[in-house]
């Protein structure tokens, strides 16, 4: 399948709605308040569990809820208003924070285990939610340009909250950070309670992907007839545009990638730099984070203005990047060159992300939702196994095989996605 070109080249420099920059802001705060609490939550069952299991259960939880609520996901933002159903996600993820925070010292682990699925799949069916309604609060044609504002934002968002992370709990306590995180969700939640934006295509809009795609739906329930013949809505997405499976199948593995040298990169940080791991991790992430603001970059000046929008082979090729460099980091390169791969990272990491969501937007509204959906859960089942495989075979191989088996991988799978992405196109 080609990559999509805009019919118009000046309409992708067309600005964004003013209120959608308020929005882009909002949604970092809240990624700014989760990164928060992945830290403070982890070192939080640490300490109420005595040992590393106590976080290992979390972190299991947390993404089992987030594989439950992708698959649910779909279904939600078919048949609910869109924006009550943020508002009321972002509550969930808020309330279930100030009842940890608030829990005695004798009730940590029961309170926090249940709520850790809360938090998993509240997250999960917003992340979708905003995803499906993007198209309709700006329009397609700029889509790939509100993608890379809220890419951007979000890893900005990611970065400062893993660096604030430590010095918060240290200086305020665990109670003080998760409070903190839960008002930056009540914050999200007003502000898109009272976003003037559409969330849902009309009756009339048209799909735009080919003949395979149906007349979006209006906001409301659907007929029960439709809702039979959609109760296996995941099935016939993927049947349709069978496009969103491979890209599911290859985003699952580089979540087991991700997994992998996320957990391997401290165990790097220690063997590199034993006086200070702290300053090697800290520069690794804030120099990732500049790769993945230049992504945003290369798409709104270079590519958008000359009218393209990232498409498949984008995808393709930020992921292979992306693994690439991640493998490399692992090999011992002289500071200069390790930081030029940890900046292409971050270029791959933003220009795939971006790729892949707005190649999933051009998908009729109905749809949408289910094919971020199946995203969402393939994305936490490779991230937790990951994280679990991962983390066994650290204490038998080194870093870099197990971040060099887990990425190249994702590089073989995409290669022949492009293979077959570039032969269509040809046709």
């Amino acid at each position: 399948m080609p990559d999509t070109a805009l019919e118009e080249p000046h309409q992708a420099r067309a600005k964004l709605p003013r209120v959608f920059y308020r929005l882009a802001a909002g949604d970092a705060l809240s990624t700014y308040g989760s990164q928060l609490d992945l830290v403070a939550l982890s070192l939080f069952a640490y300490e109420a569990a005595g040992n590393a299991l106590g976080t290992a259960g979390y972190l299991v939880l947390r993404l089992g809820g987030g594989l439950v609520g992708g698959l649910a996901a779909g279904r939600l933002v078919a048949r609910l208003e869109r924006r009550r159903l943020m508002t009321g996600c972002a509550l969930a993820q808020a309330i279930a924070l100030v009842v940890v925070a608030l829990a005695p010292a004798s009730a940590r682990i029961p309170v926090l285990y249940p709520l850790a699925v809360v938090l998993g799949g509240a997250a999960a069916v917003c992340a979708v939610a905003l995803r499906t309604s993007i198209p309709e609060m700006v329009g397609s044609d700029r889509r790939a340009h509100a993608n890379s504002l809220m890419a951007s934002c979000r890893s900005a968002a990611m970065v400062l909250g893993f660096a604030s992370a430590g010095v918060v709990v240290a200086w305020a306590g665990f109670r003080a950070a998760l409070l903190i995180d839960a008002a930056s969700f009540v914050l999200f939640s007003a502000l898109v309670l009272r976003l003037p934006l559409p969330t849902r295509a009309t009756p009339t809009e048209e799909a735009t992907t080919g003949p395979d795609e149906a007349p979006a739906e209006a906001d409301g329930p659907a007929p029960e007839a439709k809702r039979r013949r959609n109760r296996w809505q995941a099935l016939v997405v993927l049947r349709a545009a069978p496009v969103v499976g491979a890209m599911a199948g290859i985003r699952l593995l580089d979540a087991f990638g991700s997994a992998a040298h996320n957990i391997s990169l401290p165990v790097f940080a220690n063997q590199s730099s034993p006086d200070n791991p702290a300053a090697l991790l800290g520069t690794f992430w804030a120099t990732w984070a500049i790769g993945n603001l230049a992504a945003q970059q290369l798409v709104s000046r270079f590519m958008l203005r000359r009218g393209i929008e990232p498409g498949e082979r984008g995808f393709a090729l930020g992921t292979c990047l992306m693994s690439a460099c991640f493998i490399l980091v692992f090999t011992g390169l002289p500071t200069p060159l390790f930081l030029l791969v940890a900046i292409g990272a971050g270029l791959g990491d933003g220009f795939t992300e971006i790729s892949y969501t707005t190649r999933i937007q051009a998908l009729a509204d109905e749809r949408r939702g289910e094919a971020f959906g199946i995203l969402a859960s393939a994305e936490n089942v490779g991230m937790g196994t990951g994280m679990l495989l991962s983390g066994s075979l650290l204490a038998l191989l080194s870093p870099l095989t197990v971040v060099g088996v887990s990425h190249s991988v994702p590089i073989v799978l995409a290669l022949g996605f492009l293979v077959l992405v570039s032969r269509a196109r040809r046709r």
